[in-house]
């Protein structure tokens, strides 16, 4: 309990779990919903701070941050990503699709079975990512669909992907979006708007119902981990025991035998025998 104690005391706006607390304080969300797309926003509504949007069963379902909508039924979902992940079956960086899937997840989410299409709200998938993931050097990428023939020809589909890039040195942003972006990367607080976030999160940070609740959840994650870790050793034993049951009939040994080698049920050797023959 002392390791979270201290992980909790240490957390930053990086972390997933206090960006969602900061940004669940309307007052600051807003704001930078505002200075981002330089717009005015009258106000914003929460659909929910954490969101799980799960279509079927068999889908793979994502946790979504932050999910809001302003008066103009705008819905803006944001994000922090703090690492670059990449798969490691396909050594691709996942954030393209990620986003795409995002976006697909959201819009099902947002229309009701019968509904019209064109009744699809306007939406901003918004990733605040501590690294710049084009290289570019940008502050901010913006991404709508347009024609591959004609680049001023946009297709209207009222979606739009931005992936901030809290490392830029390039490009337009107000003075807050740069002192967010200070404030993300190295906890300098220089604006007024900062100084909001940081003494927000001084006060969670004494908030002990906010502590036990990390606390929980890291516990929580934690057991999810060791039971993942678990059952991937168990799967990982099982397929070496089968590996090994192959080897041996190879070398004609009976199925008593082979059951007794590697402690498979004889039923699933004899399974596994009637496999072999039909190959």
């Amino acid at each position: 309990m002392q390791d979270l104690a201290t992980k909790f005391a240490n957390l930053t706006i990086q972390s997933d779990f206090i960006f969602k607390k900061v940004m669940s304080r309307k007052r600051i969300c807003k704001h930078l919903l505002e200075e981002l797309l330089q717009i005015e926003i009258a106000d914003i509504n929460y659909l929910e701070a954490e969101k799980t949007l799960e279509p079927e069963y068999t889908s793979r379902g994502i946790r979504l941050d932050i999910i809001v909508a302003d008066d103009k039924n705008t819905h803006y979902n944001l994000e922090m990503q703090v690492k670059n992940k990449k798969n490691p079956d396909t050594d691709t960086y996942v954030l393209p699709k990620r986003s795409r899937y995002y976006q697909a997840l959201l819009d099902i989410d947002l229309l009701q079975k019968g509904q019209p299409y064109d009744l699809l709200p306007p939406t901003f998938i918004i990733f605040i990512c501590v690294f710049d993931f084009f290289e570019q050097d940008h502050y901010v990428y913006t991404f709508k669909k347009c024609c591959l023939e004609n680049r001023e020809l946009e297709l209207s589909d009222e979606a739009t992907t931005m992936i901030l890039n809290t490392k830029g040195t390039h490009g337009d942003i107000s003075k807050d979006i740069k002192s967010f972006y200070d404030y993300v990367n190295n906890h300098i607080v220089t604006t007024d708007f900062t100084k909001q976030i940081d003494d927000e999160i001084s006060y969670l940070k004494l908030d002990t119902k906010v502590r036990r609740e990390f606390m929980l959840m890291e516990a929580r994650l934690l057991d999810e981990r060791r039971e993942g870790e678990a059952v991937g050793i168990a799967k990982g034993e099982a397929k070496e025991k089968l590996a090994t049951a192959k080897r041996l009939f190879r070398m004609g040994l009976s199925v008593q035998d082979i059951a007794k080698a590697t402690s498979l049920p004889i039923e699933q050797v004899e399974a596994l025998q009637a496999e072999q023959s039909c190959k």
